[in-house]
């Protein structure tokens, strides 16, 4: 398994590191209306904090998995299928993109996602040559 650059510096200013949170939610999982609402307060305040330490450089919600599309070439014909790319218990459901200090950091924010305690939320550093 390849090891990922833990860069240290003073962050916001040092060397940082860009990562993809995938934002993955259980697709079968129904939330009340005030369970919505308190995902949606939180996700506001998340944003917000994570805005004010300028770890968060952009991040959104995606439309629900059936309005996506596969798009592979083969032998240079376009195919296109709808649906996710796997079919899955879990979706991803919204991204962001952060830049933190090291993977320590990134992580922290990660976990204070209000999704983090339902769902699941992958980080993944950008490739770096």
């Amino acid at each position: 398994m390849a090891e990922y650059p833990r860069h240290t510096g003073d962050h916001p200013k040092g060397d940082t590191v860009k990562y993809l949170i995938f934002v993955c939610v259980d697709g079968s999982v129904v939330l009340t209306a005030e369970e919505e609402a308190t995902m949606a307060a939180g996700t506001d305040s998340w944003v917000r904090e994570m805005d004010g330490r300028k770890v968060r450089l952009v991040g959104s919600q995606l439309q629900p998995v059936g309005e996506a599309n596969t798009v592979r070439v083969r032998n240079g014909e376009v195919l296109v299928a709808e649906g996710p790319f796997a079919e899955t218990k879990e979706h991803i459901d919204g991204f962001d993109i952060i830049e933190c200090a090291d993977l320590d950091e990134a992580i922290e924010v990660a976990s204070k996602h209000p999704v983090a305690p339902h769902g699941t939320i992958e980080v993944r550093p950008f490739w770096q040559p």
